[in-house]
């Protein structure tokens, strides 16, 4: 049997943040969804995650999570060490006879190979405890682990290694496999007798008749967040693996270090991503496409040949050979069929633009539905919004629709319909009509301002 716990307790300080360190995000994944994920690929027979600071914040987030019935949470209170959270973690496995995989809540880049292979290494070295270790060129602020006869003698915490100790570059991942019946009988023989006054669980390692080191070659997989900036260092290691497979595959990244992608997206061959191009979600872009720069890009579906340049685009479809920008901005629910044209500072909500459609210019088209070849004119608005409920508008085929239009909704433009420019328009017009509503012009001659 395998049970799993991921220490998850600390407060986080150096975050500096209200937020408990293990809910901050990378690409769009808390750090404990990371570890959690990673954790439930072993098919594990149980889970428990160990909290403390802001426990219910923390239980909370994961309500929804799609293995939320077989996550199991244990208090740490007062948290006063890893060796202090397996004790707490002892009441809840009595009975259990197999081994325990300790992860750490904020190690989120570690692998489930890796994982695989740690619990495969236990088992064929028949050990008491198998811990992931690596060589860093600066182990600064890891613990320090040491070797006698291809096996570990000690583990020393950063903060109480002497000058000596700390020049040895072999470091603890905090990432052990314990046989529990033997880590068992060592917990109560811990003792806080360091510069923190905690339980270390790295002083079980020497009460253990074997202890020894799977070590990894890729040091990334173990790097731990305590600060912002170790968590912008994650997030970098994940977007140029995450841009490197996209490469492989037949995607050009102009500047990939200035763009970011979502692991969920799919990008077909020959795309180009252009600089400052950021790409969330469920997103699917399709072959062809020219995507950037400047571009927002969220839970969409983009056909080939499409281009988007300078704009963003949320939860939409856009179908084949579409231009949208620069500067659109696409809001959910809209679909935008082929060939159309959406243009400078166009705004799309809720609405379905049939093939062939232009948009070119300073228009909001929202809660619409707007026919094949039809032209909307610069700086049309459909007035959707009634004060209290969203009104739709349907605008035929073959349309143009003057500058500067007001088409106050409920409104049902037919077939080949123009509007005169400047038009406000709040009566359905029929087919093959000319609509106009304006002002007369009135010209004054002679006319002079007065002296004020």
């Amino acid at each position: 049997m395998l049970a799993v716990a991921i220490l998850a307790a600390g407060k986080g300080t150096r975050m500096r943040s209200t937020l408990p360190k293990v809910l901050h995000k990378l690409n769009g994944k808390s750090i404990l969804s990371r570890v959690l994920d990673t954790c439930f690929e072993l098919n594990p027979d149980k889970v428990f995650i160990i909290v403390g600071h802001k426990n219910d914040v923390i239980q909370k987030s994961f309500e929804n999570h799609k293995f939320a019935n077989k996550i199991n949470f244990v208090l740490q209170d007062p948290q006063i060490g890893t060796g202090h959270a397996i004790q707490v973690l002892s009441k809840e496995l009595k009975t259990f006879k197999g081994k325990l995989l300790v992860l750490n809540g904020d190690v989120p880049l570690i692998e489930s190979k890796t994982l695989k292979g740690l619990i495969k290494f236990h088992d064929k070295k028949q050990a008491d405890a198998s811990i992931i270790t690596t060589t860093l060129e600066n182990p600064f602020g890891y613990g320090r682990v040491f070797l006698k006869n291809d096996q570990i003698d000690k583990i020393i915490e950063e903060k109480d290694c002497n000058n000596d100790q700390r020049t040895n570059k072999v470091i603890n991942s905090g990432i052990y496999c314990f046989d529990y019946k033997s880590l068992k009988n060592t917990l109560t023989k811990l003792t806080n007798n360091n510069s923190q006054k905690e339980y270390y669980i790295t002083d079980a390692i020497f009460l253990l008749n074997k202890s020894v080191s799977y070590k990894i070659i890729n040091s990334d997989e173990i790097k731990g967040i305590n600060n912002r900036i170790q968590l912008s260092e994650c997030e970098e290691i994940i977007q140029k693996k995450l841009t490197k497979i996209h490469m492989l595959n037949g995607v050009t990244f102009i500047n990939p270090s200035s763009t970011t992608i979502s692991e969920d997206c799919e990008i077909g061959k020959d795309v180009v991503i252009e600089c400052n191009t950021h790409i969330r979600g469920k997103t699917k872009i399709e072959n062809n496409c020219i995507i950037g720069p400047n571009t927002f890009i969220e839970s969409s579906f983009i056909k080939e040949n499409s281009i988007i340049s300078n704009s963003s685009i949320y939860n939409s479809e856009i179908m084949e050979n579409v231009r949208i920008g620069p500067y659109s901005h696409i809001r959910p629910e809209s679909k935008i069929s082929k060939n159309c044209k959406i243009g400078n500072f166009v705004e799309t909500k809720n609405s379905y633009l049939s093939e062939s459609v232009k948009v070119n210019h300073l228009s909001y088209v929202g809660d619409s539905s707007v026919g094949k070849f039809t032209n909307i004119g610069a700086g049309t608005i459909t007035a959707n919004f009634d004060g209290l409920k969203k009104h739709k508008s349907i605008i035929g085929e073959n349309c143009l629709i003057g500058s500067n239009s007001v088409l106050i909704a409920p409104i049902k433009i037919g077939d080949s319909v123009t509007t005169g420019a400047g038009s406000i328009l709040n009566k359905n017009v029929e087919n093959n009509s000319l609509a106009i509503s304006r002002v007369k012009q009135v010209n004054i001659k002679n006319w002079k301002k007065s002296n004020l």
